[in-house]
């Protein structure tokens, strides 16, 4: 017999997407780099989901560009390292109160490479295995809504300018398809890392209780 559903109401609804390191370039000319996790692609677009008030934010809109690094679950050291850091000097209280503290560094902080991109000013981290060169195509703003979301959220569309791929993920004799059974994409649910065979990593955004997004949850 089935078991029968229950009614719940989590805090959060991070039921499992690929983990982006998104870069971008700071007022200053200096480098940012930020993990992320709410995004997805649609042929050549891809849909960033992300607080408006981060520097990353701030510096798409600002530039236009940037580029999406996107970690196997062999760089999840690497991700875990700037996961609770933020490069604006200013931190929201929000941001203070999940223990956020500023980095001015991330890719020093994190241990990857920075390599120059083809199309964007934007940074390639060289260590992850696709990077997606990308600039702004619209930006919108989520759960317009509601009084208290509104303003909170942005959802920013990229249009995909170049795409590098280590060639151990492309398919035999095809240049230009990736190979999924080679491809091992880095995946947050629930704050927690997680590979496509299971938990890989402890998360520094998992210490944090889900309860602390309830001002935010269903808003």
């Amino acid at each position: 017999m089935n078991t029968p559903h229950v009614v719940v109401e989590p805090h959060i609804l991070y039921l499992g997407t690929p983990v982006v390191l998104i870069s971008t370039v700071n007022e200053d000319g200096t480098h940012n780099l930020a993990p992320m996790s709410s995004a997805f692609w649609l042929g050549w677009r891809g849909v960033l989901g992300i607080a408006s008030a981060s520097q990353t934010t701030r510096n798409l809109l600002r530039t236009g560009e940037c580029v999406l690094n996107l970690p196997s679950v062999n760089e999840v050291g690497a991700v875990d390292r700037i996961a609770r850091t933020t490069g604006s000097y200013s931190v929201s209280e929000f941001k203070q109160a999940l223990g956020y503290v500023y980095e001015p560094d991330k890719f020093g902080r994190a241990g990857m490479t920075r390599v120059a991109a083809d199309t964007v000013r934007a940074s390639r981290a060289l260590e992850c295995p696709i990077q997606l060169e990308a600039v702004v195509a619209a930006s919108h703003g989520i759960g317009e809504d509601s009084d208290e979301l509104r303003g909170f959220i942005s959802l920013i569309e990229v249009r995909i300018q170049r795409i590098h791929v280590h060639p151990d993920l492309l398919m035999e004799g095809n240049a230009n398809r990736i190979n999924p059974d080679k491809w091992s994409p880095l995946i947050m649910s629930f704050q927690k890392f997680y590979g496509l065979s299971g938990q890989v990593h402890a998360s520094r955004l998992a210490e944090i209780p889900e309860k602390a997004y309830e001002p935010i949850a269903k808003l």
